[in-house]
């Protein structure tokens, strides 16, 4: 059997497979952030805890025999900072954590966004590594006598046995890789203060990175070999069979996610002008790909307009349905990606599915939006796969179907999960290359 960690936002989510690719148990447990007067951050020993605490729920839900593998994706932009002897120096910071402002303001004046992206592939905002690095440098000064720095999946592998390690689909979302040359931009490092000395070697996902320890306290996976399965988007488009050249999955969660494979190769301009729309260019869990990625607010808006018809995802069918039934309706609804929804034509004899309907179309507008700004750079898409709770709406595949063409949507609950399952299967050998990941059934 093989075993995927997904250590998300919110929560650890830690599946066994078949090495078939067929799930047989899970587990989860709560990611432990806690917040502070600076903002949200979290203890890396309370979130390696929180890993173990899924792999143990997970495992004791399993059948019978042997894992062989474990491969852990997470969130990206998070890290962790150690001592020479491995230990935990300070906190790790929420990637959505809004205190490093001032960073991100000297960093647009000192280095500018559009060579800021030509170089790292990445918008200049708020949410990647070295803004919130320099932030720790600047209010833990004890932080400076680190001697290396590890993304969360890299923490975990770590602490449960594996060798340190900086995946190229992770180490794309902190701001210190430059894109075009796979190496660490010494104006990035020098300018938050880190040292390449701090940086671990680069692999791609599914490299072996050791075995698991008898130290991990997980007696059934002692042995079992360790990989980075890289950036939890990057990871669900193997899960789901959408990594090939010109594949794109839509992610339709609480934010719902649009992530394309590329060849790599994009020049300059192409990349910053992908950064302007708010599309990153970044470094695969795969081999000799790039990714771009890019995000809208989506599915808070159709939680939000849900819960303002006093319904539930229990309810979804039946409003599906009636949805489906009505015309194009004149209600127009704008916001998605904004603090406040604005909803108006609101007439006489309009009702809830009009209203619903209304949202639909609202959001896979936007998707649209950041999907054809992807293809006027890079081309039209190959495959489009649609994942995630809300792909559970057929009245919104439906409208996806019409807006931006066929699609499929597997049935898979933990794409990210998957998908590190299976980059574990190529690390230990069960698979000689990803030509040979099992499909969905």
């Amino acid at each position: 059997m093989l075993v995927g960690l997904d250590v998300g936002t919110t929560s650890s989510k830690a599946v066994v497979f078949t090495a078939a690719g067929r799930p047989v148990a899970q587990g989860r447990s709560v990611t432990p952030w806690t917040t502070t007067v600076h903002g949200a951050e979290m203890d890396p020993t309370a979130v390696l805890d929180s890993a173990r605490e899924a792999l143990a729920n997970a495992l004791a839900e399993a059948p019978d025999g042997t894992v062989v593998a474990v491969g852990v994706t997470s969130m990206g932009e998070s890290g962790v900072l150690l001592d020479g002897r491995g230990a935990p120096l300070g906190p790790v910071i929420a990637w959505h954590d809004t205190r490093d402002r001032a960073e991100v303001d000297d960093l647009v004046a000192t280095v500018g966004a559009g060579p800021f992206a030509r170089h790292t592939g990445l918008p200049l905002r708020g949410q990647w590594s070295l803004t919130k690095h320099r932030w720790l440098l600047d209010h833990h000064p004890q932080l400076r006598d680190a001697t290396r720095r590890l993304n969360i999946a890299e923490w975990v592998v770590r602490g449960l046995g594996g060798e340190e390690s900086a995946e190229q689909s992770l180490a794309s979302r902190t701001g210190w890789l430059e894109l075009s040359t796979r190496t660490w931009w010494p104006d990035a490092l020098d300018w938050s203060g880190a040292t390449r000395a701090l940086m671990p070697e680069l692999v791609t996902a599914g490299t072996p990175l050791g075995r698991i320890t008898a130290e991990a306290g997980l007696p059934r996976l002692t042995g079992a070999v360790l990989t980075v399965a890289g950036h939890d988007h990057q990871a669900a488009t193997v899960g789901v069979g959408a990594s090939g050249p010109g594949d794109e999955l839509d992610s339709c969660g609480t934010a719902e996610a649009l992530i394309r494979t590329v060849p790599i190769g994009l020049d300059g301009a192409a990349v910053e002008k992908l950064a302007s729309a708010g599309i990153t260019t970044g470094w695969h869990v795969l081999a000799d790909r790039w990714c771009l990625l890019g995000g809208t607010q989506g599915g808070l808006a159709l939680q939000r307009i849900l819960a303002l018809l006093g319904r539930t995802s229990q309810d979804l069918p039946d409003l599906d349905r009636e949805a489906l039934a009505r015309d194009e309706p004149p209600v127009t609804i704008s916001g998605v990606d904004e603090d406040v929804l604005t909803v108006s034509g609101v007439g006489s004899g309009m009702s809830p599915a009009h209203l619903w309907r209304a949202a639909l179309e609202a959001v896979t507008a936007q998707a649209a939006h950041v999907h054809s700004a992807m293809s006027a750079v890079a081309g039209d898409h190959h495959t489009l796969v649609v994942t995630g709770g809300w792909a559970r709406s057929q009245a919104l595949l439906e409208v996806k179907r019409r807006v931006l063409g066929p699609l499929r949507s597997p049935a898979v609950d933990e794409a990210g999960a998957r998908g590190a399952a299976l980059l574990a299967g190529l690390a230990a050998g069960v698979y000689a290359d990803p030509a040979e990941f099992p499909a969905l059934d």
